[in-house]
């Protein structure tokens, strides 16, 4: 059976988040519908990453199975047209070889998390970014954040629920720049924690404060205790931004 991989962007402000719940709109289960209602099939739908509520994308990838060839343009094109009106949009749909698996082919996932610093709120982007109504260290939170680049037992920045079998991470990039009135924190790692990046963003923002230094921040890490975390950042200034496949080439 013909197998097809979908490139995804939405919001993520209506949906309870990616998978499937038993209350509430998710971004898995809208797809699904939206695929039954263009083939005719039901399909289900793989994602490269679980987005909580609130989350945001500029690059999920998606595959999933079905019957019958369909032509990938008129899959984007109807998907979007059963998807009406919720945030969510196919941005491109292509076909895949039958050992393609979204989640467990990739080998590489980019987070970014918006920051907003500054005293007036935001209006344009109000769902988008993390507001704090006052200045913050970005050059502190971009020296702090090397601590945490590297292979680590991430407990610290791990949710209570997480699934995974080991706290064991390699953090590839945690880097902190400026653009404008933003502060943005972009991540790069093969798999990531469940609150893994809204926990280190959580604690970095401590460091922006002023209340944590870099050397209270590595603590954290090594203590390998969830209790140790700074308070987990807002869902609304996440984006899971590409997805890395084959080579390491983002896809």
């Amino acid at each position: 059976m013909p197998r097809y991989r979908l490139f995804i962007e939405y919001d993520g402000t209506p949906f309870v988040g990616w998978q499937i719940q038993s209350e509430g709109i998710s971004v898995q289960g809208a797809l699904e519908t939206a695929i039954s209602k263009l083939t005719g099939s039901k399909a289900g739908i793989r994602g490269a990453g679980r987005t909580d509520a609130g989350v945001h994308a500029r690059g999920q990838v998606a595959h999933f199975v079905i019957e019958k060839d369909w032509p990938a343009d008129k899959i984007r094109d109807g998907m979007n047209f059963y998807l009406k009106p919720l945030p969510v949009i196919v941005l491109a749909c292509d076909r895949v070889p039958d050992d393609f698996d979204a989640r467990f082919s990739a080998t590489a996932r980019h987070y970014e998390y918006r920051i907003l610093p500054r005293r007036a709120p935001p209006a344009l982007e109000r769902h988008r970014v993390w507001w704090i109504p006052r200045t913050i260290d970005a050059k502190a939170m971009r020296e702090a954040a090397a601590v945490l680049v590297g292979r680590h037992d991430f407990t610290t920045f791990r949710a209570a629920q997480c699934q995974a079998k080991s706290p064991i991470r390699t953090l590839d990039r945690l880097d902190v720049t400026s653009h404008g009135d933003e502060i943005r924190i972009q991540a790069s790692a093969r798999s990531f924690l469940h609150n893994q990046v809204r926990s280190m963003v959580g604690s970095l923002k401590l460091v922006g404060d002023g209340k944590w230094t870099r050397d209270d921040l590595r603590r954290a890490l090594e203590a390998r205790d969830r209790t140790a975390c700074g308070p987990v950042a807002p869902a609304s200034g996440l984006y899971l931004m590409s997805v890395d496949y084959g080579s390491g080439s983002s896809e």
